[in-house]
């Protein structure tokens, strides 16, 4: 039987922290550890009956969406499983990445995005998964909210480092699927979400959760001395990828 290690990120929203072990107890296969990152925030509260339940590091510092996939690097698993913590699985969701792994090796989650240009354009951006279910295994430029992959899978993600110019708090989604074509045959991939069989799926309450006014796509940031929107950001990444040799399924590069 596969193991697989869980590691679940916490800033603002620890408020659904239990919801998500409550999930993953219910797993029809159970990771073997939970391993917890902490980003340093005011607004997290970490309740007493789980301490003994995680892996907890507590960073005094927010050192972004990147940190959590080097914390990766403790995990000991044969599969690894990383969660948004907007992101509650359906109890099937370990089992589906598993058995969709073995008919297609590659890097799997449960929002895959296609994108219609270099600049993370809103209006051309294609989504599929939980937010767009899909009976079979689709290929995707990028997944995001979470990913599961082969441990081994962490070397590849850092064969490069980020770039420094940018902020740590996107583009790491962006980074692993760049470092998978990149240096691998393989690909990114989206495991079916079935309509309406939600225990299947990698996030069941995205749409009441994924909005939530402490998320990185609801807020802006200072870049550059400018004002800028999440989207921005992201536009500014995924150029950098591109300029880089990202090459987009809906694109002739």
């Amino acid at each position: 039987m596969s193991k697989v290690s869980v590691v679940l990120n916490c800033f603002r929203r620890s408020r659904w922290l239990e919801e998500q072990i409550s999930a993953l107890d219910t797993q029809t296969i159970k990771p073997i550890e939970i391993l917890l990152w902490k980003n340093f925030s005011e607004n997290q509260f970490i309740p007493e009956n789980l301490l003994n339940r995680l892996i907890i590091s507590d960073c005094s510092s927010n050192l972004g969406v990147w940190a959590r996939f080097s914390y990766a690097l403790n995990c000991k698993g044969d599969y690894i499983c990383i969660l948004d913590d907007d992101t509650i699985p359906g109890k099937k969701w370990i089992e589906n990445c598993l058995n969709s792994f073995k008919q297609q090796t590659g890097l799997y989650g449960t929002v895959g995005v296609n994108f219609g240009d270099d600049l993370y354009s809103w209006d051309k951006i294609e989504r599929i998964g939980w937010c767009n279910p899909n009976n079979n295994i689709e290929k995707v430029d990028i997944v995001g909210h979470s990913w599961f992959f082969p441990r081994d899978f962490l070397s590849i993600f850092w064969r490069e480092l980020p770039p420094v110019n940018l902020p740590m708090i996107i583009g790491e989604d962006i980074h692993f699927s760049h470092m998978i074509q990149k240096y691998t045959s393989f690909g990114t991939y989206v495991p079916p979400h079935p309509l309406g069989k939600i225990d299947y799926w990698g996030s069941v309450k995205g749409d009441n959760y994924g909005h939530s006014p402490e998320g990185i796509t609801m807020n802006t940031y200072q870049f550059n001395d400018n004002l800028v929107t999440a989207g921005q950001l992201m536009g500014a990444f995924l150029k950098n990828k591109v300029d880089n040799g990202f090459k987009l399924k809906n694109m002739i590069l």
